[in-house]
């Protein structure tokens, strides 16, 4: 990924922050067939290994667990809000007319190796804290005892865990950090104020801690 130094992000919290916030990845594999990506929830563990390990399972149908081998090296890209930013909303275009579209976004990248994890135990702790972290919002939340034991059995036979040791963190933090204040102050506003809330409190929190 191309990062200027005025859009990159290196603090891992900021990173994990991220990826807690917006766990569906993009899993980027190079396997016997090639390339492939498959958008996958994933359950980040940053306590473990050197750098952290990511968790997270795909349908057994899948041939991503047979087209890598345990080891491979993978990328898993998380993208939190983003979105278009129109010349006309920075001040300094109606006094200068230098300035083009372009499009802001947050995203990190997560290097790691990849190894395939088949066994019982580890697929039904990993679903039921994935269920526990996402039904957590709900009034009435869904427990994996809801339902009938054998249901659940089956369901675990159709999936296959995978687990990604992190080597390395990539964040970019594209919030027009290379603009003037008062553009960086307008666009943060403007985003708020057109339902992009997210991104535009983003681009003004930038202006208090630079990255």
């Amino acid at each position: 990924m191309y990062v200027p130094a005025h859009f990159s992000v290196s603090d891992h919290d900021a990173l994990f922050r991220l990826i807690r916030e917006n766990p569906l990845g993009v899993l980027v594999t190079h396997g016997r067939s090639g390339l492939d990506a498959n958008h996958v929830p994933f359950e980040l563990d940053p306590s473990e290994g050197e750098r952290g390990v990511l968790r997270a399972h795909v349908a057994r149908a899948n041939p991503l667990w047979r087209e890598v081998e345990d080891g491979a090296e993978v990328l898993v890209v998380f993208r939190a809000e983003h979105a278009y930013v129109s010349p006309n909303w920075f001040p300094s275009k109606h006094e200068f007319h230098k300035q083009v579209p372009t499009w802001n976004y947050r995203v990190a990248h997560v290097h790691g190796t990849i190894t395939i994890r088949d066994e019982e135990p580890f697929l039904r702790a990993l679903v039921g804290r994935l269920t526990t972290v996402h039904e957590a919002t709900e009034a009435k939340p869904w427990k994996m005892s809801d339902a009938p034991e054998d249901y659940i059995e089956a369901m675990l036979r159709s999936i296959v865990g995978i687990e990604i040791a992190i080597t390395r963190l990539a964040g970019k933090f594209k919030l027009s950090q290379n603009r003037e204040l008062r553009d960086r102050l307008s666009l943060g506003e403007t985003l708020k104020s057109r339902g992009d809330v997210a991104l535009g409190q983003a681009t003004l929190d930038s202006i208090e801690a630079p990255k």
